[in-house]
């Protein structure tokens, strides 16, 4: 089975302040020795970058050489899958943003769903199943890490 990456789930494996960090980091192998990949999407690696250099969330962000060469890492990475908005994703975009009268906290979650959703990806690894929640009825899975 292929996992659809959250910019959470990525922040928590990579940021050792964070409180899931552990656990997180503890999934990429887990899932590896069960055969199964994990799906990044361009606009994951974008908000990324953003969310671990910010001083704001973080008492050690990273710089941003350091978050760019994790963002490749993870995009080059054997075991990853790399998932690319395409036309279809933009058109299912538009129509769940106006469908579900969406605002702007929810523009971001739309776009990685609709692309995910587009690569036939069912699974989330995600921190935030809030976020994604109301896409239920997609059958979108949502795998939620604890501690």
């Amino acid at each position: 089975m292929t996992h659809g990456a959250d910019t959470s789930f990525l922040v928590a494996v990579e940021i050792v302040e964070h409180a899931h960090h552990a656990c997180a980091l503890r999934a990429p192998g887990e899932l590896l020795a069960r055969d199964d990949r994990v799906a990044i999407a361009p606009q994951v690696l974008a908000e990324f970058a953003h969310v671990v250099t910010d001083a704001r969330r973080f008492q050690q962000p990273l710089s941003m050489e350091t978050a760019l060469d994790k963002s490749e890492r993870w995009w080059n990475a054997a075991e990853a899958e790399q998932v690319q908005p395409i036309d279809v994703v933009v058109a299912r975009f538009h129509e769940w943003m106006r469908r579900h009268q969406f605002g702007q906290k929810r523009v971001l979650h739309t776009l990685l769903t609709a692309t995910y959703r587009a690569a036939g990806i069912t699974s989330l690894l995600t921190l935030n199943t809030e976020d994604f929640a109301m896409f239920g009825e997609f059958a979108f899975v949502l795998l939620v890490l604890t501690q």
